[in-house]
């Protein structure tokens, strides 16, 4: 059982950054703290601390539960770590993210849209915001 890790380490096993260099430059420009100190990448990660993750301009809190040097699945990683984030923040996060996991649909053999169908459709989006 692990009882320290690197904290860019940690980030990456977790699924909170996709790979360990964008982890590790998070780290490097501030954007990872604890307590409110910037934690350099190398930093050694323990149980039950809580960090403070700043990720594409949200603000992210996490709990430390257990340790991880290897990257796993996100079943697997869920259970080591507690989300504290507030819910203001993530309700942010949930309404910048709805609409982005799909792209629009056509008919089929329906072709592009002309002009004329483009500009009702990015009025009709730009109703909708």
């Amino acid at each position: 059982m692990l009882k320290k890790v690197r904290v860019d380490k940690w980030l990456w096993s977790v699924r909170i950054f996709k790979s360990r260099s964008m982890a590790t430059d998070a780290c490097k420009t501030g954007k990872v703290k604890i307590n409110g100190v910037n934690l350099k990448p190398a930093y050694l990660l323990q149980r039950e601390e809580v960090l403070e993750v700043r990720k594409n301009g949200f603000n992210l809190i996490f709990k430390v539960i257990d340790l991880l040097d290897k990257r796993v699945s996100a079943t697997l990683a869920e259970p080591c770590y507690e989300n504290l984030t507030p819910e203001e923040e993530l309700n942010k996060y949930k309404d910048w993210f709805i609409g982005k996991a799909a792209p629009e649909r056509r008919e089929k053999g329906a072709g592009r849209p002309t002009k004329k169908e483009r500009r009702v459709l990015d009025d009709f989006k730009d109703d909708q915001h």
